[in-house]
């Protein structure tokens, strides 16, 4: 251990199980001892520029002042209460807020702890929808190839992450998952018309199709025009089979409107929300309902209801986080920082087109995106540009940028340029 490592890192770290990490030949991770803005303090003083904004929540930076005192309000007042038999007004106030800014009529909101959850929601009011209107047999999902959904069951069921071909990360329990529709992702006319005879012919076995829309996060930073999206949504539609939007990542102005769905004029039946939704501060997530499905769960028989229920759904604390950053969304001009952003990325990231190591370049909203031919260690590369003061973490064959909001100029600048200087000395190795 190092000197400048502060005590509660050499008292604790060992007990603590990271993420996607072997633990037994990975390098410590960076003690973080404070945020602010668009930084990260270490403890041992360097300030990093956090170009991925904490895995793509702090949309507004860290310690927002307004977030904050909102936040200190609540908790001063009341820091959590159930949701069975008991609602409060800040979980009643998001509800309709969210309600509101969502495209047609996505009305209902469902509430739980992370987005992982949401899709698992998603996944069990879509089947049950179909048992309520009595159809049997809507069992399966239809999901697509570079997907990927969440880390618990079922969401990983219909995730692209399972099979030793494709590389994915959990594999170790394709025995153990319900076996779904995995098909390719159709963007061609006929690739479309095949993916909507697929629907009709197997619809009797299909609770739902999910899909990230405009870009596949997680699995590689793919993305999909508006049209392509449309025209899956209306063979949905054609086939009478439920379409379920992931917008846990691509929610709340990353791709350049508020939601991505947005941009292709598309309501699914069901969407799911996460990651910025608070902005950063407080693990919530929601899965929001039409009137058509919310409607089947509407009976006399206490059977038909849902049957899900996280302790610490709505949560007092993360719904004063939620509604804080839907303030500054309102209040300021969130989304025209959105598009400068844009702007900066694809004229920044196009100087690395050329370079020998580069497939593609590709820019959505406040998603700037390096494809490499190959990354052979992509902890070493973290710390390559840790070095440089910038907090980056490349995953499969991928350098993206997924920068908080409010990060200005120079702070964008700073990021490129640390990937300038690591890519062009030969840091790939």
């Amino acid at each position: 251990m190092k000197k400048d490592l502060p005590d509660w890192f050499v008292g604790g770290y060992g007990n603590v199980w990271l993420p996607y990490t072997q633990m037994q030949t990975a390098d410590d991770a960076l003690p973080v001892v404070a945020t602010d803005g668009v930084t990260l303090e270490l403890a041992d003083g360097r300030r990093l520029i956090d170009g991925i904004a904490s895995w793509w929540t702090a949309c507004h930076g860290y310690n927002n002042p307004q977030m904050q005192e909102k936040m200190i309000a609540q908790v001063k007042n009341m820091s959590h209460v159930m949701l069975g038999g008991l609602v409060h007004e800040g979980a009643a106030t998001l509800a309709r807020r969210l309600a509101d800014l969502l495209p047609g009529d996505l009305n209902y909101v469902f509430f739980s702890e992370s987005g992982s959850v949401s899709v698992e929601v998603a996944l069990k009011m879509a089947v049950q929808y179909w048992a309520n209107l009595g159809e049997q047999g809507h069992n399966r999902f239809v999901c697509f190839q570079s997907g990927y959904h969440g880390d618990t069951t079922a969401a990983m069921s219909v995730g692209d992450n399972v099979s030793n071909d494709s590389g994915g990360m959990h594999k170790a329990f394709s025995g153990f998952l319900q076996q779904q529709f995995m098909r390719p992702f159709p963007r061609t006319k006929s690739e479309l018309k095949e993916f909507s005879d697929f629907l009709r012919e197997n619809r009797g076995e299909i609770a739902g199709v999910i899909m990230e829309p405009l870009v596949q996060g997680a699995g590689g930073m793919k993305f999909h025009g508006a049209d392509i999206l449309a025209s899956i949504s209306a063979a949905c539609a054609e086939n009478d089979v439920l379409l379920i939007l992931d917008e846990i990542f691509t929610g709340f102005g990353r791709t350049g409107t508020m939601f991505a769905c947005e941009q292709a004029g598309i309501t699914p039946d069901i969407i799911c929300l996460g990651k910025a939704l608070t902005a950063g501060t407080v693990a919530m997530a929601a899965t929001v309902a039409t009137d058509r499905v919310y409607g089947a769960f509407l009976s006399d028989d206490p059977a038909k209801a849902f049957m899900h229920g996280p302790t610490y759904m709505a949560n007092p604390l993360a719904c004063a986080a939620a509604n804080a950053s839907l303030d500054i969304f309102r209040d300021e001009p969130v989304l025209d920082r959105v598009k400068r952003i844009e702007g900066h990325l694809s004229q920044s990231l196009e100087q690395f087109r050329g370079h020998p190591d580069v497939v593609d370049v590709r820019v959505k909203g406040a998603i700037g995106v390096i494809q490499m031919k190959n990354i052979r260690d992509p902890a070493k590369l973290r710390a390559k540009f840790a070095d440089e003061g910038v907090w980056i973490r490349p995953f499969g064959d991928i350098i993206y940028l997924t920068p908080s909001f409010s990060m200005a100029s120079h702070e964008l600048a700073a990021l490129t340029q640390a990937i300038d200087k690591v890519l062009n000395n030969n840091n790939l190795k």
